[in-house]
């Protein structure tokens, strides 16, 4: 008898195979005493298992890094640094002597600690990173107890598909080079190392598919339906059929979008298009070439400071944009500067005070950036000074009104002198463009325009200021909808702005990634979209087999409707038609 499973499929494609049910045990920790005399004893033995937690990492790295990409190994990468981060180790330390307590028992104490940091924070991916500390802890705690966390060998997994509990990175790369069709896990979520890893490596993937280790036995024959987040267990041979058809269009259809590798972006009726990709750092632009060889629409440069867990100087900020400005080899790249705040925030800084109450509407990016100039001007700084090696533009994000813009500009004015002054080289013709993220700034569009020399739309944050919801939150997160009326209307606000004014206006939201939108955001006027590196091909092919001046006056059509759903079910139907008259 056939069962379904849902789940969230992290990345998409169709596997059929045997399932493979990966099991581990959950380890209970328990607290005993440790006297005073035995704690340099019990560090060294923490600190053993760190050691060793480290060499199997390390292990694994060198198993599978004859043919992994180095952005795929930076996902090891993180585990190995939080292994050496102070925060982690010297808090379990100082555990064992303050409450004279076993090595598991105050490492699970600091574990808990650090997770509740990142569930305090309110930017998504951010609070995700809480199941790389508990994979680290994981990794150590077996360590501690000696205890091996084996996955089989390829004879025994090669073409199956991985059911389990949750999957580090660790393991999704070494069930990759064991060859395995696909994997579930029952927990983790879209945002997760191991989800993002699963999309990078194209394997099929659903995670949050609860239950599935008891529904499920080894040898059962499964499909996976990653773009549906769907499992079948026992399938019938109607669905087997199916799915193996599915199989093979999907097949045909990724060597459909690969052909348009490093082809031009133009409409039928010859409109050229300018599509970008989104980086977080310049390891990503690996990824960015394997679709496209393009430049970079946004460059969110808090990573370096997030992953570091520091101000990080002047010219360690230089030498960062300076290698993803060679890696681009002469394509353009524009930086957007530090969105830091009270939801995206380093560790020591979270550590020292309580989280404002409203994160999103606090003091985060342009204004912590002005606030703390010591913070700021570093960046500038290493902005200009970079935009003399290559085309490089900056962007700067959540600017709500017209005052706070002319500041930053005569910020940036003064350092430009400093640097002439010191006779250190710099872009004189900067291009400084603004991210238009919450209303008050889309409705202001037309007096930055006649200002900055480009503008961006940031779609995630427009959408949640719009509508006042957070996305994240289950309860409401039902009205977070890109095509509300209210948010379309300071779109085209936004894009006639930057056209009436003639300077580029770009979408560097997920809407822009999204293709069920691309039509719509054609149709609207849009001729500069940054997009995630996944996406390029898919946004290209659509817009390559669009006839943009019939667009319009359909897109024009649609809009004058005041309601979401008929808004939804308008753009469906013209995306079924447009998508018949294209090559599939």
């Amino acid at each position: 008898m056939s069962i379904l499973i849902n789940g969230i499929g992290v990345s998409s494609g169709i596997a059929i195979g045997e399932a493979y049910v990966y099991s581990r045990e959950q380890k209970q920790i328990r607290e005993y005493n440790v006297p005073a005399a035995q704690h340099k004893k019990e560090i060294q033995r923490f600190k053993k298992a760190l050691s060793r937690a480290s060499e199997q990492l390390h292990e694994i790295k060198n198993k599978i890094a004859a043919n992994t990409p180095a952005d795929i190994l930076a996902f090891i990468d993180t585990h190995l640094l939080m292994l050496e981060d102070p925060t982690f180790n010297e808090g379990t330390v100082a555990n064992i002597k303050k409450l004279s307590c076993n090595a598991e028992w105050a490492l699970q104490l600091q574990s808990k600690r650090l997770v509740k940091v990142f569930d305090e924070m309110e930017d998504p991916y951010l609070r995700t990173r809480k199941d790389d500390v508990l994979h680290v802890v994981r990794r150590i705690q077996n360590c501690l107890e000696d205890t091996p966390d084996h996955i089989p060998g390829a004879h025994q997994l090669k073409g199956r598909i991985i059911i389990a509990d949750d999957l580090t990175p660790a393991d999704t790369l070494m069930l990759q080079h064991q060859k395995i069709a696909g994997f579930v896990t029952e927990f983790g979520g879209p945002l997760s190392h191991t989800a993002i890893l699963s999309k990078n490596i194209g394997i099929p993937a659903i995670v949050g598919a609860h239950h599935a280790r008891q529904l499920i036995k080894t040898g059962e024959t499964l499909i996976i339906d990653g773009r549906q987040g769907m499992l079948i267990n026992s399938p019938d041979r109607r669905s087997l059929k199916h799915y193996r058809a599915l199989k093979k269009a999907e097949l045909e259809r990724k060597a459909l979008l690969h052909a348009l590798k490093n082809k031009p972006v133009v409409t039928t009726d010859g409109k050229v298009i300018t599509l970008h990709g989104n980086i977080d750092r310049p390891e990503d632009i690996r990824k960015l070439r394997k679709f496209d060889h393009t430049g970079v629409g946004l460059y969110r440069t808090e990573m370096l400071f997030i992953e570091k867990n520091e101000f990080p100087d002047e010219d360690t900020q230089f030498k960062t944009y300076k290698r993803a400005l060679f890696r681009l080899k002469d394509k353009p790249l524009t930086i957007r500067t530090i969105d830091l705040g009270a939801d995206k925030e380093l560790q020591d800084a979270a550590d020292q005070g309580p989280m404002a109450h409203n994160p999103a509407m606090g003091l985060r990016a342009i204004r912590r950036c002005m606030k703390e100039p010591e913070l700021f001007i570093p960046q500038l700084r290493a902005i200009l000074r970079v935009a003399a090696l290559g085309p490089v533009r900056m962007m700067i994000p959540m600017l709500t009104n017209i005052e706070e813009m002319h500041l930053v500009l005569r910020l940036i004015e003064k350092i430009k002198q400093q640097l002439r002054d010191q006779k250190i080289r710099f872009d004189e013709n900067l291009q400084v463009g603004a991210m238009i993220e919450v209303p008050a700034a889309a409705l202001s569009a037309d007096a930055f325009a006649k200002h900055l020399d480009f503008l961006s739309i940031g779609t995630n944050d427009l959408i949640q200021y719009t509508l006042a919801l957070d996305r994240i939150d289950d309860e409401i997160s039902y009205l977070y909808n890109p095509l509300n009326p209210a948010v379309l209307h300071l779109i085209q606000l936004s894009i006639n702005a930057g056209k009436k004014m003639g300077i580029p206006i770009s979408l560097c939201g997920e809407m822009a990634s999204n293709p069920q939108y691309t039509r719509l955001l054609l149709g609207m006027g849009l001729e500069y979209f940054s997009v995630q590196a996944n996406a390029l091909l898919e946004v290209k092919h659509i817009i390559n087999n669009s006839k943009l001046s019939r667009l319009r006056s359909q897109i024009k059509k649609i809009l004058e409707h005041q309601s979401t759903h008929e808004i939804e079910t308008r753009l469906e139907r013209l995306n079924m038609r447009e998508s018949k008259k294209t090559p599939t």
